[in-house]
């Protein structure tokens, strides 16, 4: 994948999240996007940062002492090869483990 598609996909994946993070109620999660940087304020304290790191091809994210690097998969999906997690399943635990938040992305 050169850095043009990366580019491409990575965005995609940043807009679809701010969008349908954006729609929650921000007394329990405040979204703030600044230069494709979106930072996630749970009501309990929790900071949750996911941004595109282009010179790795990778979407990183960071919460509660983890950082996970997500590569792109052919089929659209994204998963940290350390954890074998993915991108969206686990932003979902995370709300849900830190304020109760129910969200299907």
């Amino acid at each position: 994948m050169d850095d043009l598609a990366f580019d491409a996909r990575a965005h995609d994946e940043l807009v679809y999240l701010e969008e349908r993070l954006g729609a929650l109620d921000p007394d329990d999660v405040d979204l703030v996007v600044s230069a494709g940087v979106l930072r996630l304020d749970l009501r309990d304290g929790t900071k949750i940062v996911i941004n595109s790191h282009r010179a790795a091809r990778q979407i990183w994210m960071a919460a509660i002492a983890t950082a996970w690097h997500f590569d792109p998969l052919a089929d659209g999906r994204w998963l940290a090869t350390r954890s074998n997690e993915e991108l969206r399943p686990t932003i979902v635990r995370l709300l849900r483990e830190r304020v109760g938040v129910a969200l299907d992305l």
